[in-house]
């Protein structure tokens, strides 16, 4: 009998059963306690160690919002910091004489100096040698490009808002006034009121009709309305005496959004509709508004400065100033 009980045990398995005296069976003969493992991979030492971990090779990121700016101004590649622009202030007086009539002498035009305030913009972020070797994704590429996102985000904010010192100098910084292109100063932006503090006052779409008739019709060529989100959700729901809206959306892919028959383009660096905020502006930026860039982004890669670490040291240098002050009309916010 102990032999046979001996070959017993000393028998295979089968998938499913148990030993005697082993097991969920000698719990239910004996109370013996059950030794029960599960292997999982929510905890290292319980398999999770075997379970390899898969990094996605595409990083995703949250947006930023860059400027359109650099895309509707007149951008000139400059050789040196010191560039230098002329433009004529008025034009060359003519007059009307006899056949025979003396021709007395004409006045001649008056030029003025830009001189674009420019600026270095630099980033320097490091990563350690060992990252770079057993990453997952490309580090340097996706540095690079995160580099390219935030120089883009930086100079539009100066493009729209820039003081001037070490960067360039926005628009909306320019000085203001209401009086009309004849009698304003050179460099001074015409602005016309809404109506209202902080508010569009009565009829706003007509005030939008100022706006845009205030720029002399020789500008109105390649003219375009610049204001952020927040504003262009107010103006979408405008509508005309007959009901219809007065922004007309896109109808082919790719193209903007029409108010009153011009582009609108949105720019989120533009400030919110609040108390003498310059919220809209309208204008022909190509003519009104430069942008100067000595070259390209450079990028250097510096693995000695700092061992073990690689530090990735980009530059660049942008400058920017209003270039016609008459090409270029905003709204302020106001009763006057």
């Amino acid at each position: 009998m102990e032999l046979m009980d001996n070959a017993a045990v000393a028998r295979p398995v089968l998938a499913g059963a148990s030993a005697p005296g082993h097991g969920f069976g000698a719990f239910v003969r004996s109370g013996a306690t059950v030794e029960m493992k599960a292997f999982t991979g929510v905890t290292g030492d319980a398999g999770g160690y075997a379970v390899p971990r898969e990094i996605d090779a595409t990083i995703d990121a949250v947006l930023k919002s860059a400027s359109p700016i650099r895309g509707i101004a007149n951008v000139v590649r400059v050789g040196s910091a010191g560039y230098r622009k002329l433009v004529t202030t008025g034009g060359t007086p003519s007059g009307w004489a006899a056949e025979t009539a003396a021709r007395p002498e004409t006045a001649t035009p008056v030029f003025t100096e830009l001189s674009p305030p420019m600026g270095e913009l630099y980033a320097n972020p490091a990563a350690s040698q060992a990252m770079l070797d057993d990453a997952a994704f490309d580090v340097e590429e996706w540095l690079a490009g995160e580099i390219a996102a935030e120089f883009a985000k930086a100079e539009g904010a100066a493009f729209v808002g820039g003081s001037g010192v070490n960067r360039p100098k926005g628009f909306l910084t320019a000085p203001v006034a209401a009086t009309g292109d004849a009698t304003r100063a050179f460099g001074t932006l015409q602005y016309l009121a809404s109506g209202a503090a902080g508010d569009f006052g009565a009829n706003p779409q007509e005030r939008l009709i100022d706006l845009v008739q205030s720029l002399r019709a020789p500008y109105r060529q390649g003219a375009c309305f610049v204001m952020n989100a927040s504003t262009c959700a107010r103006i979408r729901k405008f509508k005309t005496g007959d009901g219809a809206f007065v922004w007309q959306p896109s109808l082919q892919a790719g193209q903007p959004a029409t108010l009153l028959g011009y582009p609108v383009v949105e720019a989120e660096d533009m400030p919110d509709i609040a108390a003498g905020a310059l919220a809209v502006a309208f204008g022909n930026f190509r003519m009104g508004y430069l942008v100067t860039e000595r070259s390209e982004t450079q990028i250097l890669r510096d693995p000695y400065s700092n061992k073990p670490f690689v530090h990735f040291y980009a530059t660049k240098r942008v400058g920017g100033c209003v270039s016609n002050s008459e090409a270029i009309k905003v709204m302020r916010f106001s009763v006057s």
